[in-house]
């Protein structure tokens, strides 16, 4: 039987004469960092004083016993990072030039010292570079020169930490007779019946030894021989269950195993888990266009969809853990696809089981991003290896539905000058068009392919044409406000995102003992997009007034836009379901401390964008749109039962007044949208007006009306919010938070005259309850602490047994609750996230719109009473209180909020659970609470 003996250990690495300890897997940086040789790169401005590492050559070493009792003995590396010469015992084994490849090497009979030897990939690069030629690219960086992780070379939201060394797993395995080369497993669903189709491919130490392979999956067995070097066995499944994407069904998973025998004697096995499902593009012409949309099982898909970066620069230091805690908080988001882009790597097999598990679809760009491509060797052969070998490792993972060429290499070509200098130089569209679909097609007919992202399905079209495929949609961060995403309905928006810093805890480890500014020199050095803080601000401008001067004011409002601008596309575009099947936010995570558009930041916090995906991405989703005939009210309902109700719709003042409102039936079927009109007399006026719409399924219970019979209620984990008096009657709808702008006819240019546009707050959920929790000391709720910019309540003890404060915020019985939902200042719409409460149905969301921008809205002075509990911190709300955003990495860098930006109407109250906060204390927790306020 083969076996393997890992070789992690006893590694040196060798650096100024010295031989310091060296981790495997790992490389030189994080070697050379253990060391205390480097300073870590990821503070302060410590990235420029390392750039010199990527510049040097490395070595690793160890010893490598002699083996014996097996026939041959193979040297196995699954990754090398990238040009490498490996020597063992002064005879050299071979030469590498690909990080994304494994390798093998033959050392039977061999021991001594192991040497790696690692080339700059800067020389290597320069080296190709200069034979085959200039190539334009988005970045300076000579990525596209080199098989490795371009990133490696810097993006605008990574620092450039150009690595080298064995990043991956090494190991001896030793064998006779046989081993098992490949097996590439077809996995398939004919009428109900789980298939399983495996093409083996095996070494031989001896070629007349007659072999046969025996399979089983599901409590089916098959067996078959081994012709020369190759066999192929089928498995048939009877009623296998099918694999379903989260929020779909199941995800069963079955082991299939594989066992190499020579006359009855196992030799090897191999060992995966597959899933049984169906998997389509579809991509046929219709009215609008060409289409772009995921099916599963038969079941056409809303993709909600997230891009995923490396999550360190690093990749070795990701772990298992790692990847779960990241795809879990994007499972918890309500994400159902991620793409794993381009500039990146294959990842390793971590990753794709955890998104079997979790029911996350998985796009896989091959690693090709944002430059032009040779087409020469040695790149060319390099290239059809790495496919090859990872089209089949990859195989066997039920969430990976889509082979992806590149990013953005067909677009840049048309639109980023690329055709005029290069002059008839390959650029990679052989690849892209040629090799790797050829390679898919062979090896891996089981799921579709397309030349890149964006790309349009032929050069008949523009590539980034919103028509026709996939979209990425980067004019309006770069140029617009973000109310432009409304100006177009692509078929797939494969990128789209805004900036936010992140952070504050992140900030301060990352730039200790500075102080904090929006242009101080350690938040710009971790700035990396070209203008970047430029855009932010001009960004903010559109909506509110700049803070000069002001960082705390200054970091929480780029949150809140950041909130809005990805709530202003995700919003229309579901509300557009089914022209367009797909958004895939950039981006969910980062690669280390830096202003980015994430909503996980750097070390793994979560920013207010990340709760409003939770309520974005849910099932349900109440949003207000414009259209021709004015404004609607779309239920979005991508659930698999129908939602039918009834809306209660609210024209309010700011003040807290109800001008009017009135209440409206309406019904969507399972994943469908249904629109319906806003009736005239309740559309707001003016700056000081805006619309509440709170959604109640049918059958549920009544409206709050200052007794204690009514909740509203939002679907999603988390508590309710409270409408009613302070006195202690009654509970009411969810809150919400956000709004938005629509350029519209006779508008300033910027779109913001009164009633212009769309906009709504999303509801984050806030505990049910009468207004102040009992035994509550009410403050003087003024609105901020000076010079901070921060929203503050003033600070309340902590009530009576009787008053709610668990994490579950839930009501006490005599104040019916509902758990509200999750979102912020959304744009256009917004609704809570998911769940229910006391005496309410599931099925309740909130959408708020406000047809001004922020500077010109005439906010009262946010009033609100502020009390904690262990693990709890309440907000009771005296006026309208916008955006309210409790910072608890401010009360403990290990602290966590459940939610993120809540908009609370008068007498609502939110309940935010706090996690890694070891001793409440009001007044921490009001110094850590924002909100909006009044243009000064």
């Amino acid at each position: 039987m083969l076996q393997a003996t890992p070789l992690h250990d006893g590694w040196i690495l060798r650096h100024a004469g010295e031989a310091l300890p060296a981790v495997v897997p790992g490389c030189a940086h994080t070697d050379l960092l253990a060391a205390g040789v480097i300073p870590d790169p990821f503070l302060g401005r410590n990235e420029a004083e390392v750039a010199w590492v990527g510049r040097r050559e490395w070595t690793y070493e160890r010893d490598l016993a002699p083996t014996n009792g097996h026939e041959q003995t193979d040297l196995v590396f699954d990754g090398l990072d990238t040009v490498a010469e490996i020597q063992l015992d002064g005879q050299l084994l071979g030469r590498t030039r690909n990080m994304h490849r494994s390798y093998r090497f033959d050392v039977t009979g061999m021991s001594g010292r192991l040497a790696v030897r690692f080339a700059s990939a800067y020389a290597e690069a320069e080296a190709v570079r200069g034979t085959l030629g200039e190539r334009p690219a988005a970045y300076a960086e000579p990525y596209q020169y080199i098989r490795k992780m371009a990133c490696s070379f810097g993006w605008d939201w990574g620092p450039t930490l150009v690595t080298a060394g064995i990043w991956r797993p090494v190991r001896l395995e030793r064998w006779s007779t046989a081993r098992i080369a490949r097996v590439r497993p077809l996995v398939t669903v004919e009428q109900g019946v789980g298939v399983v189709e495996l093409a083996v491919d095996v070494e031989r130490a001896r070629i007349e030894a007659p072999l046969t392979v025996e399979a089983s999956v599901g409590g089916v067995r098959a067996r078959a021989a081994i012709d020369g070097t190759s066999g192929a066995v089928r498995l048939e499944v009877p009623d296998a269950l099918l694999w379903w994407p989260r929020g779909y069904g199941e995800q069963p998973l079955y082991e299939v195993e594989l066992t190499l025998l020579h006359e009855g004697r196992p030799l090897d096995v191999w060992r995966r888990r597959v899933g049984f499902r169906t998997v389509g593009l579809d991509r046929s012409a219709d009215e609008h266009g060409t289409g772009f949309t995921f099916v599963l099982n038969g079941e056409r898909l809303f993709a909600r969809g997230v891009n995923w970066i490396p999550d360190d620069v690093f990749p070795s230091r990701v772990t298992r853990e790692r990847y779960r805690e990241r795809l879990g908080q994007a499972a918890d988001a309500g994400v159902d696809l991620v793409r794993i882009w381009g500039g990146g790597i294959y990842e390793s097999e971590d990753f794709y089981d955890a998104c079997d598990e979790l029911g996350l679809l998985v796009w896989q760009d091959f690693p090709f991003a944002c430059a032009a491509y040779p087409e020469e060797q040695p790149l060319r052969g390099e290239v059809e290896a790495e496919a090859r070998e990872n089209v089949v490792r990859l195989m066997p993972h039920p969430s990976l539905v889509l082979w992806n060429g590149n990013n953005e290499n067909l677009w840049g070509f048309r639109d980023w000058g690329w055709e005029a200098r290069l002059a008839g130089d390959s650029w990679g569209e052989g690849y892209y068009l040629g090799v790797l679909p050829r390679v898919v097609a062979e090896l891996d007919p089981t799921r579709p392919y397309s030349a890149g992202s964006p790309w349009s399905g032929s050069w008949d079209h523009h590539p980034n044409d919103p028509a026709h495929g996939t979209h990425h949609s980067w004019e309006v961060w770069n140029r617009l406000d973000y109310a432009e995403y409304r100006g177009e309905v692509p078929r797939f928006v494969a990128e789209f995102g805004w900036q936010a810093p992140p952070a504050y805890a992140t900030l301060a480890r990352a730039l200790p003992g500075e102080e904090l500014a929006a242009d101080s020199p350690g938040v710009l050095a971790h700035q990396k997009a070209d203008d970047g803080n430029g855009k932010l601000r001009r960004g903010l401008e559109r909506h509110f007034t700049f803070p000069e001067g002001d960082f705390d004011r200054w970091h929480y409002l780029t949150q809140v836009n950041q909130a809005r601008a990805v709530s202003a596309g995700i919003e229309h575009w579901r509300s557009h379901w089914p022209v367009c099947a797909g958004t895939v936010v950039w981006q969910l995570n980062d690669c280390w401390p830096v202003t980015s558009w994430a909503a996980v930041d750097g070390d793994g916090r979560e920013k207010p964008l990340y709760h409003e995906l939770r309520r974005l991405y849910a099932d349900r989703l109440l949003t207000v749109q414009e259209r021709e005939r004015g404004l609607v009210l779309a239920a979005v309902n991508q659930a698999g039962d129908p939602w039918a109700g009834v809306l209660r719709l609210r024209r309010m003042s700011v003040d807290g007044d109800v001008i009017d409102e009135t209440e409206v039936r309406f019904r969507a079927d399972r994943r469908t949208v249904t629109e319906v009109t806003v009736p005239a007399e309740v559309v707001p006026v003016g700056a000081k007006e805006f619309l509440v719409a709170d959604a109640r399924e049918s059958g549920g219970a009544g409206w709050a009306g200052g007794t204690a019979e009514g909740a509203g209620a939002a679907e999603g984990a988390g508590a309710g919010v409270a409408a009613g008096a302070a006195a202690g009657a009654g509970a009411g709808a969810a809150a919400g938070a956000g709004a938005g702008v629509k350029p519209g006819a006779g508008t300033e240019p910027e779109g913001h005259g009164a009633g212009a546009g769309v906009g709504a707050d999303a509801g984050q959920g806030a505990e049910v309850g009468p207004g102040a929790a009992g035994g509550a000391r009410q403050g003087s709720g003024l609105g901020t602490g000076a010079g901070t910019g921060q929203g503050l309540g003033a600070a309340a003890d902590a009530g009576s047994a009787a008053e709610p404060g668990a994490a579950t915020g839930r009501g006490s019985e005599a104040e019916p609750g509902a758990a509200a939902g999750r979102g912020s200042e959304a744009e256009p719409g917004a609704g809570a996230g998911h769940g229910f409460g006391v005496g309410q149905v599931p099925g309740a969301l909130r959408a708020l719109y406000f047809p001004s921008p922020d500077r010109e809205i005439p906010y009262p002075r946010p009033e609100f009473e502020v009390s904690v509990a262990p693990g709890a911190v309440t907000v009771t709300a005296r006026t309208l209180v916008r955006d309210l955003l409790l910072q608890a990495d401010r009360l403990d860098p290990a602290a966590r909020a459940d939610r993120g930006l809540v908009t609370l109407l008068p007498g609502e109250r939110v309940t935010i659970g706090v996690s890694g906060w070891e001793t409440p204390d009001a007044d921490a927790a009001r110094s850590a609470l924002y909100c909006l306020e009044p243009s000064r």
